[in-house]
């Protein structure tokens, strides 16, 4: 077994670390059956934004084979989902039309194109108690070796010391391997949103205060 190392994200990393978001995609599963007319429709959502805005707050973990994880952090939830929305967006909307018809037959790529067109901006509350939020994935060669804690602990570490007082996360109700790691790691459920396999839990975690 490979060991890795976490260090912080360059320019050259996004193929890597898109490939580990289709690699995790299907609720912390592979996701590569259900990606393979568009491997990177998830990887602009949830890491392309973040390596382009927030690279300060941005960990990959990397072995001999590649990237096999990030973490990805974002300081102010509220203004990198404007910044999200002014900056990132419009070039996806341009380059990925609308899916059109019965949502029920949409594959999983024409689904995520929908989000393109209508993002979900979220946020719990209380916003001022946990204004940042977090994102992890890791490979199935990275998992349960310790490195999804200490990258999470780094970023929490980073946004503490920029004066944030807490932070967020999402996680849908089907990873529950996910649940039980955010829970030993201090998170607390804040709110759950949405219904079957779209439901989401969010948790969050006091920094200071």
């Amino acid at each position: 077994m490979n060991d890795c190392v976490i260090r912080a994200a360059r320019p050259d990393d996004e193929r890597g670390a898109y490939h580990v978001c289709l690699k995790t995609g299907d609720y912390g599963r592979d996701g590569e059956e259900f990606y393979r007319e568009d491997p990177d429709a998830l990887g602009r959502i949830f890491v392309g934004p973040y390596l382009a805005f927030e690279p300060e707050l941005s960990l990959i973990l990397e072995d001999a084979e590649g990237v096999c994880g990030y973490a990805l952090g974002a300081f102010d939830t509220h203004a990198f989902f404007a910044r999200y929305e002014a900056e990132w967006r419009p070039s996806l909307c341009a380059r990925f039309p609308a899916p059109q018809g019965d949502p029920g037959r949409w594959s999983r790529v024409q689904s995520v194109y929908h989000v393109y067109h209508h993002p979900d901006y979220f946020c719990p509350e209380p916003n001022e108690s946990y204004p940042s939020h977090l994102h992890i994935d890791l490979m199935p060669r990275a998992q349960g070796r310790g490195y999804g804690r200490r990258m999470l602990e780094q970023v929490m570490s980073l946004l503490q010391n920029r004066g944030s007082p807490g932070t967020h996360l999402g996680v849908s109700t089907a990873n529950i391997p996910a649940l039980g790691f955010y829970l030993r790691l201090g998170f607390r459920e804040l709110i759950r949103v949405g219904a079957g396999h779209d439901a989401c839990i969010y948790m969050g975690k006091r920094l200071r205060g």
